[in-house]
This record gives C-alpha cells, sequence and structure tokens, in this order.
C-alpha cells in the first residue's frame, strides 16, 4: 500500500536520436545568480543511480554571483541546494549552464543548458502534479474519516485522470526533447507496469544515443526484467494455497477473462476497491468473467477476516509472506492495490484496472 493516493510521441524522440553529433570535451560551465539569497552555502551534488553524492561547495560572492567547471566524463544529473531553501535539478552535457533565482519571488530560470531547461520544464510539470495530489490526498483522508463512500470513489478516480493526465504531459515534453538524455528524468515520473512499450522505445532510442550512461543501463535492466509481464505476453502461472491449504492454479481459470487481484487484509485502499470489484464480478461472473486474489497478507486470520468482513466469493490464495510472496515477485509487485487483466488464452490483456477504469474494461469486453 502506498502512503499517498496519488506518485504516437515517441515518433519525434526517435527520429531525432540519430541527428546528435556525438561529442563531448568534458568540461562545463555552472555560473549562477542568486538575488535576496539569505546566509548559508551552495553545494553542488550529483546523482549516481538511486544515491546522491556531493561534489563541492561553491563559494557566492557579496553580488550572489557563483561560477564553478565540472569535470565530467559523461552525461550526468547533479542538483544545486542553494542555502537549504531552494533545489534545483540540472541535466549537464556539453553545454554551461546559468541558474539564476530570487529567494524573495521564488522566481527561477535556467538558461543555456537546453538539457537543464528541458530537466526544469519535467520538474515544474512534477511539482504541479505533487501539489494537485496533496490536495486530493487531504480531501481523500476527510472522506475516510466522513465515511463517505461516494467521495471517496469520486477523489480516486480523480486520482487515477490526474497520474493519466500528468503521464501524458510528460511524454509531450519528452516528445520534443530533440534526443537530451533529460528525458531520462520524465520518465522517471511514469508507470514502467502501464507505460512499459512507451518506456521501452524511448530507452533504446537514447541507449543508441548515449550509449555508455549508467542509468539507460539500469533502465534496460528493469526493462528487460519487466519484459515478461508486458501487454500481449503470456500471464506467468501462480500455484498458492487457497484458505483450505490446496494448491490452487491461476491456470485453472483458463478460458476466463480473469483479474489477477493483488491485495491484502491491511491494505485500506484494496479494501475500499473491493466493494467494487465485489459489483462487477456479480454483474459479469456469469459471462466469463473470474477473480484470482492474491493476498499479502502475513497472518491467516487478518486475510480470513477481510474475506469475509469485504463478501469476496472469488478464488482467494495466498502464502502469507507479505511482499516476500512468490507470486509478488514474479509479477513485480512492490505496491498494493495492483491487478492484471488476463485473456481467455492466458495472455496480459491490461494492468492496474480498478475502479472506473476496471468497469469501462468490462464493458468494452462484455456488452
Amino acid at each position: 500500500m502506498q502512503q499517498a493516493l496519488v506518485l504516437g510521441l515517441t515518433g519525434a524522440l526517435l527520429v531525432s536520436c540519430g541527428n546528435k553529433e556525438d561529442v563531448f570535451d568534458g568540461a562545463v560551465s555552472i555560473k549562477g545568480q542568486l538575488a535576496n539569497q539569505p546566509e548559508g552555502q551552495v553545494v553542488l551534488s550529483r546523482y549516481d543511480n538511486d544515491r546522491i553524492q556531493a561534489v563541492d561547495t561553491l563559494s557566492v560572492d557579496n553580488n550572489g554571483e557563483f561560477s564553478y567547471e565540472l569535470e565530467l566524463d559523461s552525461p550526468n544529473f547533479y542538483e544545486l541546494d542553494l542555502f537549504g531553501e531552494k533545489t534545483v535539478r540540472l541535466a549537464l552535457y556539453e553545454e554551461d549552464v546559468l541558474v539564476s533565482y530570487d529567494f524573495k519571488t521564488d522566481e527561477l530560470d535556467v538558461s543555456g543548458s537546453k538539457d537543464s531547461k528541458l530537466m526544469l520544464s519535467i520538474d515544474e510539470l512534477t511539482a504541479a502534479y505533487q501539489e494537485a495530489g496533496n490536495e486530493l490526498n487531504s480531501e481523500f483522508y476527510e472522506a475516510m474519516a466522513d465515511k463517505d463512500q461516494a467521495k471517496i470513489q469520486q477523489i480516486q478516480e480523480q486520482a487515477m485522470d490526474l497520474e493519466v493526465d500528468h503521464a501524458e504531459k510528460i511524454k509531450s515534453v519528452i516528445a520534443q526533447s530533440d534526443g537530451s538524455f533529460a528525458a531520462l528524468a520524465g520518465l522517471g515520473m511514469l508507470n514502467p507496469r502501464t507505460d512499459f512499450n512507451y518506456l521501452d522505445s524511448v530507452i533504446v532510442a537514447l541507449g543508441d544515443q548515449y550509449p555508455d550512461m549508467k542509468l539507460i543501463a539500469s533502465w534496460k535492466q528493469e526493462l528487460d526484467e519487466l519484459r515478461a509481464l508486458s501487454i500481449g505476453q503470456p500471464a506467468p502461472e501462480i500455484s498458492l494455497p487457497n484458505p483450505e491449504g490446496e494448491m490452487v492454479n491461476l491456470s485453472d481459470l483458463r478460458g476466463n477473462y480473469v483479474l489477477v487481484d493483488f491485495w491484502a487484509g491491511w491494505c485500506k485502499p484494496c479494501r475500499d476497491e473491493n466493494p467494487n470489484v465485489v459489483r462487477l464480478y456479480n454483474q459479469y461472473k456469469d459471462r466469463g468473467f473470474e477473480v484470482f486474489g492474491v493476498s499479502l497478507d502475513r497472518t491467516r486470520d487478518m486475510w480470513l477476516k477481510a474475506i469475509e468482513e469485504d463478501g469476496l466469493e472469488w478464488t482467494q490464495v495466498s502464502d502469507l509472506k507479505y511482499f516476500n510472496s512468490e507470486a509478488a515477485a514474479t509479477y513485480q509487485i512492490n505496491a498494493i492495490p495492483a491487478t492484471y487483466m488476463i485473456d481467455p488464452e492466458g495472455n496480459i490483456l491490461a494492468k492496474d484496472l480498478r475502479g472506473r477504469s476496471l468497469e469501462r474494461k468490462l464493458q468494452e469486453l462484455f456488452d
């Protein structure tokens, strides 16, 4: 369960990636012009996959100006911490960059480096997305306190719409990136489970452009692990015990449309979604729709209690190993709720369907 409710375009990128000459002189200049700055220091750090390492502390003169020469052996992402009050992310490769910031007005400008300007555009989109998400989270918890189920469902649908809208905006920015490696920062905002084909095509293109970049290699490894779970691929088998202790296979439901539902009794968003799944299951179960519930509970009592309380009549299995479940590892599950829709031939048809998106998919399949 995540703590918060919320967290045709590749064509231009694919065309542009072959147009840039691979010339790099190994050094860039980082300059800054600050206004109304407080006391403190400016710290430059470098991103190293999932870590961030301090590079140096930059001297700022009485006029709020600083300058730093950075030796690079490859394109990479950096961060300027301005007196602990403002963070500016930079994508540095070939071009010098000028950062201008006013601490009083919060006006930020990045110029000189097109990669860093793209980075700024992505960060601005993400900041707006996070702000909207935080507002929805506040409304969500208020509705939870009031036990307003209609409001809860409305907010959940708004959150999903917000996520889709943000992803489309990120893709639009990437489509205009002219092959910039800074597009990688935008890819990090997308969901590899639902945007696999898009991510794969962009990473292939960027890999041709920047063959030695470590972050691209990491992306390739992650996508290779997810490739077996992409749309159209055979759904991996799941064989786990049901509440009676009998081993049950996912393939036993072959011939139906099957929603593989990863959930748990302790997962509040999962429990909130269960009434919707119950309603749709009752509506379509006689027409070839089944649900295969995979619980990531730790205890049998909590699992069985949730099944009874929520009225879950479909197939349920669990090895009671939490996220260490074999099924969770096979399906790359690191947050729940998570779902896969499997077609009658046993192939993956869709991912992460819930709420309105699940209802629309079932209407598309059966109505």
